[in-house]
């Protein structure tokens, strides 16, 4: 399972740990992930997706799951969160119709 947030496509990052002599060797920052449960209400469904904290964060500034996936690119999300927006859509575009 790879080491990236399936909403915003954070991953790891690539640092320095400084010594106090100042000698730098490479290390990794690896993004905060953790699995949860979001709640779609356009789809009445329920998803697991691991993401950061800063996301679900951004998730609850936002107003849950269908509003962020409607303003995200399409480049930072998942499959899996992508496969999700395009139902979304597909469920808005037919609800004026009806």
């Amino acid at each position: 399972m790879s080491r990236r947030c399936e909403l915003t496509g954070v991953g790891p990052l690539v640092g320095h740990n400084v010594s106090h002599s100042n000698i730098k060797t490479k290390r990794r920052f690896l993004p905060a992930l953790s699995p949860a449960s979001l709640q779609s209400d356009a789809l009445g469904q329920t998803f697991r997706l691991r993401i950061t904290n800063a996301a679900l964060r951004t998730l609850d500034f936002r107003g849950g799951l269908d509003p962020f996936l409607l303003k995200a690119s399409d480049e930072d999300l998942s499959p899996r969160a992508l496969k999700i927006k395009r139902q979304l859509k597909a469920k808005l575009a037919e609800q004026p119709a009806a």
